[in-house]
């Protein structure tokens, strides 16, 4: 087995974090890179073998992406998903042609013998298919070796000089034997080691910012309590004790009890020097009577600017600011498709690096989600933090629809709280990707004894996904929807009626501002 990785060349493809999701699953490290740059850059990670993704350009237009021609002419194994199965034909003098009606959906794949990245694998299974162009003659040194009933060349591959192309996608689950082809192709065929791993990128981290720092200087962070930054936390107070300190700002738009833990985990159970500041009555002050959700996240934003600088001004020597950034946010800014249009603020302020004139730390920009989960446990985060749900920048001010005062603070805070705890309680929370209550701003007849009331609408919302960038809603038993709903009425003040959120992402997001 060799040492190495897997240099995925991205063309735009909506599949392609599927890719590097599977091969990071095989314990092999790899790297999404846009797949025009040149070749110096493909191998600046030293990989052992290259994927060509798939994308929605035809390899005929004018502006669609191409790799680097020297691609072609090293000698690593290739593999080429859908459109760079086409882009391998094409630059190695096959035929590709356009015209036909595009292929989408389930599709059976026969072949002949189980040749290289189909070893072990039956013939007749079922593929996922995304093509309007196909190729229609390989190139030299090439042979067919998979078809479907309506495509003749659905696979094709140069076995001496180990490249191959597939006109499906395997890194999709409805394709049955994706994830054994992958396999074959990084094992088999490329002969990678498995050895990448959580244990081994925390020792890599943790010298790279120690060599980092090495020429003095402190790092600050600003602690939020979730998942992305707590990972960071621990990771910089493991590589630099003496010289980190986190900053947790209170905006007053919390969980009920989240900062007391904060405390508690960091303060407390690490042993971080913890600075804690109590911005509430600034957040509030600023936030009265602002209902767009826009100007809610950049009054926020400006705020949190503004109270961090005070406080990171008391430090000294500070040279580096840390953020939690991860891997979807690096592909999602590098694509070779360009950053994709903007839906709403990110809470993560941009700029504040150069603004405080600070070099940047992004020591989990590497990692997906589940992996900095994965992380937290090799440094020891308690599990209620490494598997909590995902929370807003904003915290609770995108949950309240309309204006954010005090008394509807501390009815979602209430609200949300009965409904989280019973997700706990019934073991429903792991299911579930991201669960929280929204504040409505109307009001609804209801009766309670023998009174008539006209309160408040609380709608819960909780979905299931695997990265946040689509997602789905959450099949929740009625009886259990029942009961929730029940102890938020007689519970929390003010409420009336509970609705529950059955829009998937897309159309709509997954929170509601």
């Amino acid at each position: 087995m060799v040492r190495g990785g897997v240099a995925i060349l991205d063309f735009g493809s909506q599949y392609n974090q599927l890719i590097a999701r599977r091969i990071r699953e095989m314990g092999v490290y790899c790297e999404l890179i846009p797949g025009n740059v040149p070749l110096s850059e493909v191998l600046r990670i030293e990989p052992a073998a290259i994927i060509l993704s798939g994308g929605p350009s035809s390899v005929y237009d004018t502006d669609s992406p191409h790799p680097d021609p020297a691609v072609f002419r090293i000698e690593l194994p290739i593999l080429g998903i859908c459109y760079g199965m086409q882009l391998l034909a094409l630059h190695e003098n096959g035929k590709v042609e356009g015209g036909y009606e595009r292929e989408y959906g389930p599709a059976r794949l026969f072949f002949e013998k189980d040749v290289g990245i189909f070893n072990d694998i039956e013939s007749g299974l079922q593929a996922w298919m995304s093509h309007g162009d196909r190729v229609v003659e390989v190139p030299r040194g090439y042979s067919a070796i998979a078809h479907t009933e309506s495509l003749p060349i659905a696979a094709m591959a140069d076995v001496t000089r180990r490249r191959y192309g597939v006109q499906f996608h395997p890194e999709v689950n409805h394709t049955e034997f994706g994830e054994k082809l992958l396999r074959n192709f990084v094992f088999g065929i490329s002969g990678i080691s498995p050895d990448w791993s959580m244990k081994t990128f925390r020792t890599e981290s943790i010298n790279t910012v120690r060599n980092e720092l090495a020429g003095g200087g402190n790092v600050i962070l600003g602690l939020s309590g979730g998942v992305d930054s707590s990972v960071v936390a621990a990771l910089l107070h493991e590589a630099v004790p003496q010289r980190f300190t986190p900053i947790f700002v209170d905006n007053g738009l919390l969980r009920m009890g989240e900062r007391e833990e904060v405390i508690e985990t960091f303060r407390g159970h690490f042993g971080m020097p913890l600075k804690v500041i109590d911005g509430s009555d600034e957040f509030l002050s600023a936030l009265s009577g602002v209902t767009d959700p826009e100007r809610k996240r950049k009054i926020i934003g400006r705020v949190f600017i503004e109270l961090f600088e005070k406080a990171a001004s008391e430090i000294d020597n500070v040279t580096h600011l840390a953020q939690g950034t991860l891997y979807p946010d690096v592909i999602e800014s590098i694509s070779v498709r360009g950053p994709s249009a903007t839906i709403k603020s990110h809470h993560n302020v941009g700029g504040l690096p150069q603004r405080m004139n600070l070099k940047l730390l992004e020591p989990l920009r590497e990692l997906f989600k589940d992996e900095v989960r994965e992380l937290g446990r090799e440094l020891g985060l308690p599990e209620r933090m490494v598997s909590r749900h995902p929370f807003p920048g904003p915290g609770l001010a995108v949950r309240i629809l309309g204006n954010i005062n005090h008394e509807d603070l501390d009815i979602l805070r209430k609200a949300d709280r009965i409904f989280i705890d019973y997700l706990v309680e019934n073991d429903l929370y792991d299911e579930i990707w991201q669960a929280f209550a929204v504040l409505l701003p109307v009001r609804t007849v209801g009766v309670m004894g023998d009174e008539r009331t006209y309160d408040r609408v609380i709608a819960l919302r909780a979905v299931t996904s695997t990265d946040g960038m689509t997602a789905d809603w959450y099949r929740m038993p009625p009886e259990h929807l029942a009961r929730i709903s029940s102890s938020i009425v007689n519970r929390v003040n003010g409420i009336s009626r509970v609705v529950y959120d059955i829009s998937t992402k897309p159309p709509g997001t997954i929170e509601w501002e």
